[in-house]
């Protein structure tokens, strides 16, 4: 009975604490939906979204740039079927250097 009487004083001195520390634990762990951690988590995910937004940005400008170009620009649309689909006039050869296929694969 003594040690139940101990412990009721503790918690009856730091009550306080105790409670403090209990939600501490619930919000920062236990609840699964809400924690901290899981803020972290998205936050940090939001960041990467975020940042894969602005590369698609700038890959729809540059891309919209292209075709605005192409379409405005036959000598541009020639240059653009000579290298990257390898097309040629009737009367010349080609030769393509491994190197080059590496180039164009990459893009």
């Amino acid at each position: 009975m003594s040690k139940l009487k101990a412990v009721w004083n503790y918690i009856r001195r730091h009550k306080y604490l105790i409670t403090i520390l209990a939600f501490l634990l619930i919000i920062g762990v236990l609840d699964e939906e809400n924690s901290l951690i899981q803020r972290v988590k998205h936050k940090r995910e939001i960041y990467e979204l975020k940042r894969e937004i602005k590369h698609y940005r700038n890959q729809y400008e540059k891309s919209s740039e292209e075709l605005k170009e192409l379409t405005s620009n036959p000598e541009m649309l020639e240059k653009v079927a000579r290298e990257k689909y390898l097309m040629k006039k009737p009367n010349e050869d080609i030769y393509i250097f491994e190197e080059d296929l590496d180039k164009n694969n990459d893009k």
